[in-house]
């Protein structure tokens, strides 16, 4: 058995987050959506197993223990004499204690990834997804068999999946299993092999599924619908499909957690006297009142007008940034209101104002999300 550090490309004592960032690059490499040859479907399926028992922290243990998953078998680190003699002697393949192998199997997972507008993350949306994935073949039910017909037991093992030979070791004669070769280690051959899915039980086929996203998802989220990926060999299980979300940027508001951002223009005449105005939001156009003598970076806040979260009710709030427009061509007329009001005001000269930490972070913040 390979080992699962040596599949990822990991160290022993790689982190968590290392596990992860290896998994999804090989996931993407490796994915039969992407790569259709069969050594990368092996690869898939080794690479997936690996970060199933990785990923959770008591395989994990008890695989670097020597458990069950590990390479080396046995609670202890190594296996029973059976096991021994199996790995200098053959065996495996087969189904244990002269069990056959089962043709049905899980079926892989499948990714697929979706596109969301800024509306789908404050509402949540429903969308009809095209998935192209193995299903199950209609003409076999998942048996492998053509109609009217059936397996049949393998006349060489006789239905075990495993035959015997005698190999003369230093310990003498012994005795050991491999898997048949004339069934693979089912136990039973299918001399008539369906016809429409040549004796796989399972077609690939484009279908639609069917999904709720919920309100609140981010960039980089998977969302996971188990049973929806593909049909394993033989009918078997379906895989789970997951959906990564990306969120496409909006041309007016963008997002910091729950809230919604925005930056709203004002003239100086309606920052100086202060006006309403109806602005849109997502879910329709609200009303906002601009106090007399805003300034810029000041943020007004709507409240209720943001995200709802993922796992919640209440949504956040629309928060409105503030710039104040400051005009760049005046006629002679108005240059001269102007003066007439700076002569009248006895505004002091520009100087730089002290240092204020929440008005700093109000600035830094605006910048940052505009």
């Amino acid at each position: 058995m390979a080992d699962h550090y040596e599949v990822l490309g990991v160290s022993r004592d790689a982190t968590p987050d290392q596990i992860k960032k290896a998994y999804r690059r090989l996931a993407r490499e490796l994915h039969p959506d992407v790569n259709p040859g069969a050594d990368a479907s092996e690869r898939f399926k080794l690479v997936t197993h690996a970060y199933d028992v990785l990923s959770d922290p008591e395989q994990r243990q008890r695989y670097d223990m020597g458990g069950d998953n590990s390479p080396f078998g046995g609670a202890q680190g190594f296996g029973g004499f059976g096991d021994i003699f199996e790995t200098f002697f053959g065996g495996g393949g087969g189904g244990r204690g002269g069990r056959p192998r089962s043709r049905r199997e899980r079926g892989q997972d499948a990714l697929v990834r979706v596109t969301l507008d800024l509306g789908d993350v404050v509402f949540g949306a429903h969308r009809d997804i095209e998935v192209d994935t193995a299903v199950l073949c209609e003409t076999c039910q998942g048996s492998c068999c053509q109609p009217g017909t059936q397996p049949v037991t393998c006349d060489i093992c006789h239905g075990s999946g495993q035959v015997q030979r005698t190999v003369r070791s230093l310990l003498g004669n012994v005795v050991t299993s491999q898997p048949c070769t004339t069934c693979q280690g089912y136990g039973t051959t299918i001399p008539y092999p369906c016809a429409s899915c040549q004796g796989q039980g399972r077609v690939r086929s484009r279908r639609t599924v069917s999904v709720d996203i919920p309100a609140g998802v981010e960039s980089g989220l998977r969302l996971q619908l188990p049973g929806s990926g593909e049909v394993g060999p033989a009918g078997g299980p379906n895989g789970d499909l997951y959906l990564e979300v990306t969120v496409a940027a909006h041309e007016t508001f963008s997002r910091d957690g729950d809230d919604l951002l925005a930056t709203l223009e004002v003239s100086m005449p309606d920052a100086i006297l202060g006006t309403t105005t109806r602005i849109a939001s997502l879910d329709g156009d609200v009303d906002l009142e601009v106090r007399p003598g805003i300034q810029s970076g000041d943020v007004l806040t709507i409240k209720g007008r943001g995200i709802t979260p993922l796992r919640g009710t209440q949504r956040g709030d629309l928060r409105v940034g503030i710039q104040v427009v400051t005009p760049t061509r005046l006629d002679a007329k108005q240059r001269a209101l102007i003066e007439d009001f700076a002569k009248k005001s006895k505004a002091p000269a520009p100087r730089l104002a002290e240092f204020h930490q929440g008005m700093f972070s109000k600035l830094r913040d605006r910048f940052r999300n505009g």
